[in-house]
């Protein structure tokens, strides 16, 4: 009876890990079709850990199954740090990194056995992953916030850079500035309507005045 037992608890964990293997890998699949620094196997690896961790905890932990499984956070802490990283006007990889702490969450209610809840909670994470992309570009669409670094001869022709950010509807702001003999390296930051943006990068390819210019 016991032998009988014991084999139906492990073919339940098997189970659990299959589920959380098969939730790591539909989540893992969206980062990787995005070419995000982490992609398919790392989100397998982080759901099916959690999942295994969580599982050991309720059964070696049994007066304390909280204390392996709170450790699950700390680790997953360092993990997400490890995507992160400063790009040249913003920090990028903070989404990455939360959505592998949401998928330990995943792996975790797996192994505790709430299965109906991980699916739940992978459904939201996909739904928040890929369909709210197009509410984000459509507030980038309306309120674009982008850094300029422009070269000019000089202080004289900062007044001419105002005049064309004000023709193409940009609010800008200085917010660097260098200068190396002959000429004045200046960087803008330029809000407004995407279309603007294109726009004045036109505008800036013909601009006499402008030496160079990079975004």
């Amino acid at each position: 009876m016991d032998f009988l037992q014991d084999h139906y608890v492990v073919k339940n964990e098997l189970l659990l890990i299959l589920i959380s293997v098969i939730l790591g890998l539909m989540i893992g699949a969206e980062r990787e079709y995005r070419n995000k620094s982490a992609g398919l196997r790392t989100f397998i690896l982080v759901c099916f850990g959690s999942c295994m961790f969580t599982i050991l905890s309720l059964k070696i932990g049994i007066e304390n199954p909280d204390r392996l499984a709170a450790n699950i956070i700390t680790g997953i802490g360092f993990l997400g740090a490890g995507v992160i990283f400063k790009g040249d006007s913003k920090i990028d990889g903070i989404t990455t990194a939360t959505t592998i702490w949401a998928t330990a969450s995943i792996g975790m209610a797996v192994g505790s056995g709430y299965v109906y809840f991980s699916l739940l909670g992978t459904v939201l994470v996909l739904l928040v992953l890929s369909s709210l992309t197009y509410l984000q570009s459509f507030i980038d669409n309306y309120h674009k916030i982008r850094e300029y670094k422009i070269a000019i001869s000089g202080p004289e022709d900062l007044k001419h850079c105002e005049t064309v950010f004000k023709e193409h509807h940009l609010k800008h702001m200085i917010v660097k500035q260098q200068y190396t003999k002959g000429s004045l390296n200046v960087t803008w930051m330029l809000t407004g309507k995407n279309i603007h943006h294109e726009e004045i990068i036109r505008n800036l390819m013909n601009d006499p005045k402008i030496i160079s210019y990079q975004f």
